[in-house]
């Protein structure tokens, strides 16, 4: 089976979360700049989530640069990943209509976790198809950051309990950490 399908349904997916979270984003009342003031939770979540989004979309486009095609498994997996992502905007909201309290901010950290774990899955499954010393294989490696990012959110839903800003900049570390171009994939196909 071909990568094309799989490819292109992920992208339309991936742009109709991100086309739901916009569209949440109210229109305030007032007509000068202090209107926005009581709007910057919210726009700060849809922040964070737009860039989480376009990790997972940046990162899924080179993932499938590498492999040559997909199975069942495969398509299942990114499915699994797509579901997790697909709940992005409802937590999204919640955690900025809510100012960051304790428990949106911790839900927040558990579509990130399943979200982490869902592309490792997705990641293991395409690895199954391909051989020990593919393209891929040796592009994803031991997969430090993926690995890190999952205790990361781990502990930051654990201390939402203790202080959800804290846990709101380790989500962001998580993001930095992945911004940092990775360039594992792009280094294995153009050499």
């Amino acid at each position: 089976m071909t990568k094309g399908r799989l490819e292109a349904f992920s992208d339309g997916v991936l742009a109709i979360i991100i086309t739901i979270m916009v569209l949440e984003l109210k229109i305030p009342l007032g007509a000068d700049l202090s209107a926005l003031i009581p709007l910057a939770p919210v726009f700060l979540s849809y922040t964070l989530s737009f860039v989480f989004l376009g990790i997972y979309w940046s990162n899924h486009h080179h993932l499938l640069q590498a492999v040559k095609n997909v199975d069942g498994r495969v398509l299942w997996a990114n499915l699994h990943l797509l579901f997790w992502l697909s709940l992005t905007p409802f937590v999204t909201g919640w955690m900025g209509e809510n100012r960051f309290a304790p428990g949106p901010v911790a839900l927040y950290g558990v579509i990130l976790l399943f979200s982490a774990i869902a592309y490792y899955i997705l990641t293991r499954a395409l690895l199954s198809i391909h051989a020990k010393d593919s393209i891929l294989a040796a592009a994803i490696g031991s997969d430090f950051k993926g690995k890190i990012s999952v205790v990361i959110y781990a502990a930051a839903i654990i201390l939402c309990s203790v202080n959800s800003w804290i846990s709101g900049g380790l989500y962001i570390l998580v993001a930095i950490m992945w911004l940092v171009p990775d360039r594992r994939i792009e280094r294995r196909l153009f050499q």
